[in-house]
């Protein structure tokens, strides 16, 4: 039987969408407030295999009500919600894979004191990442990510796509103008809809 790597900080579970994944490390607290250790490097690369060095820190506030999607990006990224409720429906948008079309739902809600304070890893590739607020409190979140930003690699999933039906909820959501203008799964991957 295989002891326990004592060293080990962070459990780091899979999703049912190859890839992405749910870091957990513990959170310790005490009379002062708490530590939390969002991930380690050495641990995750062990996870997926290559290198995650990242080159950019960034923090996003959402208000609620607030949907961002369906958002895909050419880089690995790490979410770690602050303050507020995460509702993350996350798509599989890369059409070799087995899970394509495939919506894996995600919470993490960072307002209750026994909260696991998970952060949430997005491999490059065609994972279609959305935020959406819950709650009445605005959502503050950070991410990292292993390369600088680049507009011509962001690309975007209509957010009431019908054949994705992801169950949103909020009503009237507020969306910028880009992500009211997403194409479909069917405009952008007409191949997998013409069988």
């Amino acid at each position: 039987m295989n002891e326990p790597d004592k060293n080990k900080v962070s459990q780091i579970k899979e999703t049912s969408i190859p890839g992405v994944l749910i870091i957990e490390s513990p959170v310790r607290t005490d009379l002062r407030g708490f530590f939390h250790e969002v991930f380690r490097k050495s641990e995750l690369d062990e996870k997926i295999g290559s290198g995650f060095n990242t080159v950019q820190w960034s923090h996003s506030m959402s208000m609620p009500g607030v949907i961002r999607a369906i958002h895909t990006e050419g880089w690995n990224k790490l979410i770690y919600p602050v303050t507020g409720i995460l509702y993350a429906p996350i798509v599989d948008l890369r059409p070799e894979s087995a899970t394509f079309g495939k919506v894996e739902y995600i919470t993490i809600d960072n307002t209750r004191e026994d909260s696991k304070r998970q952060a949430l890893f997005l491999p490059k590739g065609g994972i279609g990442n959305s935020i959406c607020v819950l709650g009445t409190e605005p959502l503050h979140y950070m991410y990292l990510v292993d390369e600088y930003w680049d507009d011509t690699k962001a690309k975007g999933v209509a957010w009431d796509d019908p054949d994705l039906n992801i169950k949103w909820p909020v009503e009237n959501p507020i969306l910028s103008e880009r992500d009211k203008n997403n194409p479909t799964l069917r405009q952008l991957f007409p191949e997998k809809f013409s069988k």
